[in-house]
C-alpha cells in the first residue's frame, strides 16, 4: 500500500497520494500493477491508479470525493481542474448505526487500537468554587458591545503595565495569574431575534469559562446587549469574579473605575493554585485550517486517536465546521449513540445547507484557494479528511451554536467552517483548548490555547513559532503509537500551563457568527 514516497490510503481507492513531489515519467508500482506517471504531481496532491472515464467517480479514503470532468489515464495528477464534486441540495438520510446498544452502554465505542500503559490520566488545572475546571487561571475584559472597545483597550494597556504584564512576548510577572486579556468585538446592538441572541449566548459562555479566574464586563448602557440583563442571563455566578462596569453611569473617569475593579479581581486570583485533575474533566476542540492533502493522513487521525483516548478515560471532544461535514456527514450519523442525536445531526446538516441556499450559494464550494494548493480537490475530499479528528468514537451529544456542553464524549458543534468564528464556538461551548490541525499555517489564537499541529513537516520548520508539534513524521517512519504517545505529553503539558505559541505571542481574540441584519 505505501512506499516512500507515495500512498494509498483505502483499498477501494482509485487515486493515491504523493508523499513527495513527483516527475512525470516515474515508474509507479501499486497492487501488483506498474505504470509510468504523465505528469509530475506536487506533494500532497492525487494521480490516477486506473483509467476514469469523465462522470465515473474518483475515491479517496474509500469514499467518492467527486467525479472526472473529463476522460483520465491511470498515472495522470488529478486536482480540483480536474474533479467536480458530487454535492447537492438537501438530502434525505437512513439511520444506520453502527454501535450495538451494549457497545453503547458499557462504552466500548472508544478504543484506542494499541496499549495505552504509562500514558497521562491527569493534567494540572484550577479548581473553581462552582466545581469546574480551568486550564488556565486568566484575568479577562469583555465588553457587552463595541462602542467600549476604546476603553477595554485602554484598560488592558494599563493593567498589564501595573502589574508587570508586557504588551509583547515575554514572562509573566504576578503569581496566580497566567495572563491578562481582553477581548474586544464588533456586535451587542444594532442586531434583531436570534442574530443578537447569538451574540447573547457567545459572551455569556466566554465569560461563563473556568479558564478565566476574573472577567470584568464592560458596557455602554444604551445598547440592545443591556448589560443588566446579560448579567441576569450569567446565573449564579462568583461576585468576587466577575464584576461589572457601565460606563454611562460612571462619574468621572470610567477607565479608573475599571482599573480599581481590575486590581480588586487580581487581588483575588493571586492565591489560585493548580491541583491534579482527571483527564475525565478535560474538553477538547478539534479544528482544522489551512487543510492540504496530508491533513487526512498525518495530523487529522492523530487528533482522532486522541479524542478516542480522552473519551475512553471519560472526557470530552468537541467536533464543529458543520459544513465540512458535507460529504462525510453519513459516517458521522451513523456514529450516533441513539436515534434522538440522529435527527439532530440531520438537522445540523440540513440547517447549515438551507442556510447556503438561501443566498443563492451552492453546498459544495467549500475548498480554499490555500486548500486546493495543498491538494484538496472537492469538498466531500476536503470533509473526508476533516472528520477523522473525531476519531471512532459514538457520537453522543449535538450542540446548536452557542451552546453550552452538557454531555461528555464526543460531541457535535453547530457552526460555520471559518477558522475564528469555529474555534471561537468550541471555546465557548466549554472547550479548555483547541487542537487545530494545519498544512498552510496560522498564527491565530482564540480565547482559549489554541494549539496548532503541522500536517507536514516542511511547515514545521518554516513557521516552528506557530506550530506547537508536528504530526509530518507520520508518513516519514514514525508509527501512530509513538507520534500519539509524545502527542499526549504535549496536550497534557499544554493543559497543565505550558504556553502554546499564540498565548506566547498573545494571539488571543473571539470572533462572532453574524447572521443577521445590521439596523
Amino acid at each position: 500500500m505505501e512506499t516512500s514516497k507515495y500512498l494509498k490510503i483505502n483499498v477501494a481507492d482509485n487515486v493515491a497520494v504523493a508523499i513527495e513531489p513527483l516527475k512525470a515519467g516515474e515508474k509507479v508500482q501499486l497492487d501488483g500493477a506498474e505504470f509510468t506517471l504523465r505528469s509530475e504531481v506536487p506533494a500532497g496532491h492525487k494521480f490516477l491508479l486506473k483509467d476514469l472515464k469523465a462522470g465515473e467517480n474518483v475515491v479517496k479514503y474509500g469514499y467518492p470525493i467527486g467525479h472526472l470532468r473529463q476522460d483520465g489515464k491511470a498515472g495522470e495528477w488529478v486536482d480540483d481542474r480536474h474533479i467536480q464534486t458530487n454535492l447537492a441540495g438537501l438530502l434525505d438520510y437512513q439511520y444506520a448505526p453502527v454501535f450495538s446498544e451494549e457497545e453503547i452502554s458499557t462504552g466500548a465505542d472508544a478504543r484506542v487500537d494499541f496499549p495505552t500503559d504509562g500514558l497521562p490520566v491527569s493534567f494540572k488545572g484550577y479548581r473553581r468554587k462552582n466545581g469546574d475546571v480551568g486550564i488556565r487561571n486568566e484575568l479577562w475584559i469583555v465588553p457587552t458591545v463595541g462602542c467600549v472597545n476604546g476603553v477595554v483597550n485602554q484598560l488592558l494597556t494599563k493593567i498589564k503595565a501595573e502589574l508587570g504584564f508586557t504588551d509583547g512576548e515575554g514572562e509573566r510577572k504576578m503569581a496566580g495569574i497566567d495572563r491578562i486579556a481582553a477581548f474586544p468585538h464588533n456586535y451587542g446592538c444594532s442586531q434583531l431575534s436570534e442574530d443578537h441572541e447569538n451574540t447573547r449566548k457567545v459572551l455569556r459562555d466566554l465569560v461563563l469559562h473556568p479558564n478565566a479566574g476574573g472577567v470584568l464586563i464592560v458596557g455602554l448602557g444604551c445598547e440592545n446587549n443591556q448589560p443588566r440583563a446579560f448579567m441576569e442571563m450569567l446565573g449564579d455566578v462568583d461576585p468576587q469574579r466577575v464584576r461589572l462596569l457601565i460606563t454611562q453611569e460612571v462619574d468621572g473617569d470610567e477607565v479608573e473605575a475599571g482599573m480599581q475593579i481590575l486590581r480588586e479581581l487580581a487581588e483575588v486570583m493571586k492565591n489560585d493554585v493548580r491541583e491534579d485533575i482527571p483527564l475525565s474533566e478535560l474538553r477538547v476542540g478539534l479544528k482544522c485550517g489551512g487543510s492540504d492533502g496530508f491533513s487526512g493522513i498525518t495530523a487529522n487521525p492523530l487528533l482522532g486517536v486522541l479524542s478516542d483516548y480522552v473519551v475512553e478515560q471519560g472526557g470530552t471532544t468537541v467536533l464543529t465546521e458543520v459544513p465540512e461535514m458535507f460529504g462525510a456527514e453519513t459516517i458521522l450519523m451513523n456514529r450516533c449513540a441513539n436515534r434522538e442525536l440522529f435527527d439532530q445531526t440531520v438537522k445540523l446538516v440540513n440547517d447549515f445547507k438551507a442556510y447556503f441556499l438561501s443566498h443563492g450559494e451552492p453546498v459544495g464550494e467549500n475548498p480554499s484557494p490555500g486548500n486546493k494548493k495543498g491538494g484538496i480537490s472537492t469538498l466531500e475530499d476536503k470533509a473526508l479528511g476533516c472528520t477523522q479528528k473525531c476519531g471512532k468514537s459514538a457520537v453522543r451529544g449535538v450542540l446548536a451554536y452557542g451552546d453550552r456542553l452538557e454531555k461528555k464524549g464526543l460531541n457535535l458543534l453547530s457552526a460555520p467552517g471559518n477558522d475564528l468564528v469555529a474555534s471561537t464556538a468550541l471555546a465557548a461551548s466549554g472547550c479548555h483548548i483547541v487542537l487545530f490541525t494545519t498544512g498552510r499555517g496560522t498564527p491565530f489564537g482564540t480565547f482559549v490555547p489554541t494549539m496548532k499541529i503541522s500536517t507536514n513537516s516542511t511547515l514545521a520548520r518554516r513557521k516552528p513559532t506557530w506550530i506547537d508539534f508536528n504530526a509530518g513524521t507520520l508518513v516519514e517512519g514514525k508509527s501512530m503509537e509513538e507520534v500519539f504517545r509524545a502527542f499526549v505529553e504535549k496536550v497534557v503539558a499544554v493543559a497543565s500551563g505550558e504556553e502554546t505559541w499564540n498565548e506566547h505571542k498573545n494571539y488571543q481574540e473571539i470572533a462572532i457568527f453574524k447572521n443577521g441584519v445590521t439596523l
